[in-house]
């Protein structure tokens, strides 16, 4: 039987265009509208969250996965970006989320292309068992620089 897990927040409108989250895990900050929508900038903003609930979590699995493929893991980073499409009627929806994970991992005692090859499948490895990246109808690509080092 699927077990359920429930997460939780709270938004708060603070005036004019500025409101007030409080999540479940603790975390509290100030939110807006991108300034590109009449929002404010310097503030988390709905799609800032969204690209970065993506890159979070695929990193996150990321990490589970290199525990799993027994990689020496130096580094990693990526930039994410996501892209909006605005229709006419002024409706919006983020049509791609790319990931550009810049990763560099230790080579040990296995042979150079073996350690590429498994740092590739832990690369899919995350994107298939990230929760938020399969529960977006976004379309996600990946574009990973693998750097193997001695």
């Amino acid at each position: 039987m699927p077990r359920t897990a429930s997460y939780h927040t709270t938004v708060q409108w603070k005036g004019e265009r500025l409101g007030y989250v409080r999540m479940g895990n603790g975390p509290e900050m100030e939110f807006s509208a991108p300034p590109d929508a009449h929002g404010l900038s310097g503030v988390l903003t709905p799609e800032d969250a969204f690209v970065a609930a993506v890159n979070t979590c695929v990193m996150l699995m990321f990490l589970w996965s290199v525990e799993r493929f027994k990689l020496s893991l130096v580094s990693y980073e990526c930039y994410a970006e996501g892209t909006k499409k605005i229709e006419l009627d002024r409706t919006e929806t983020f049509t791609e989320v790319a990931l550009h994970p810049e990763i560099v991992i230790r080579q040990g005692a296995t042979e150079r292309k073996g350690v590429l090859k498994r740092t590739q499948q832990t690369l899919q490895s995350a994107v298939k068992y990230s929760l938020v990246a399969n529960s977006i109808k976004s379309k996600l690509t990946v574009e990973p620089v693998i750097k193997i080092i001695s």
